[in-house]
């Protein structure tokens, strides 16, 4: 009998084609956070049961852009960077389970496939995009991190922007924003093969860092524009206050979630 291998699909007798490897998954980014509030109604309805929305500011959102080199535990493609390096914007809100706050990311795009196959795992609803952001550059015109530097930032699917931000910085910050600071609560779902079979997999999971570091956080404003299209809905999160906009470096180490409880989110 074939024994095939590999963490996720396509499974083979090497393992060696698998779109991911297995966790413990690293990862070096640069962040761009743009907070602010909208209508709770728009964030309250995109938090199936059992979750309930947050009890302090529960229309705040962050919106966040990330240009990522990630690797599995050998590192080995960070010497191979097509296989590393990628790009995301995703919105995050802030929820409650059993009295406890947790962040959710409720929209994500990213410009991998092997991204998109993490997401399925963690339970981050991925689709594929185009994001952009500026970089930060000790030399030439590129901006310093200092007060005063200024970052665009751009999203796009399918051929029409979802997004775009000009944020400015102004000064150091204790933290990089408060409405992704939580650990995530995410739910995993994958419909039944069978016509009317309902969820094969219906799972609340709680996700977070094993291991986190970060430089300094800076602080600044943001001018952050929200486009409609045709099959995307962020704009549904307008934007009604702005809160503030941040810059950070970080590392992380993500090696596994903790299962909440499964088949009682309702999801058709």
């Amino acid at each position: 009998m074939t024994t095939v291998r590999g963490f996720f699909t396509p499974k083979t007798a090497t393992g060696a084609s698998s779109l991911i490897p297995s966790p413990p998954w690293r990862y070096s980014g640069d962040l761009l956070t743009v907070e602010y509030r909208t209508d709770p109604d728009r964030v309250r309805e995109l938090l199936p049961a059992p979750l309930e929305s947050a009890e302090d500011d529960p229309g705040a959102v962050a919106l966040i852009w990330a240009d990522w080199q990630s690797c599995g535990a050998s590192g080995e493609e960070l010497l191979d960077p097509v296989r590393a390096q990628y790009k995301e914007a995703f919105a995050v809100v802030r929820c409650t389970y059993r009295g406890r706050t947790y962040s959710r990311c409720v929209f994500i795009w990213v410009d991998k496939d092997f991204a998109i196959a993490r997401g399925l795992h963690q339970g981050y609803p991925k689709k594929l995009g185009s994001i952009h952001q500026t970089r930060p550059h000790p030399y030439g015109p590129a901006p310093r991190i200092e007060a005063g530097a200024r970052f665009g930032a751009t999203l796009a699917a399918a051929d029409r922007r979802l997004a775009q931000a000009v944020v400015t910085l102004r000064e150091p910050s204790r933290t990089n924003g408060f409405v992704n600071g939580h650990p995530m609560a995410h739910h995993r779902w994958l419909p039944s093969v069978e016509k009317g079979g309902g969820p094969a997999l219906d799972e609340l999971i709680e996700s977070g860092a094993a291991s986190f570091e970060a430089g300094p956080a800076w602080r600044g404003d943001a001018d952050l524009e929200l486009f409609e299209a045709p099959t995307e809905e962020l704009a549904r999160l307008e934007v009604r206050e702005p809160i503030a906009a941040y810059y950070r470096q970080v590392g992380v180490v993500w090696d596994g979630g903790r299962l909440l409880e499964s088949g009682t989110s309702g999801a058709e």
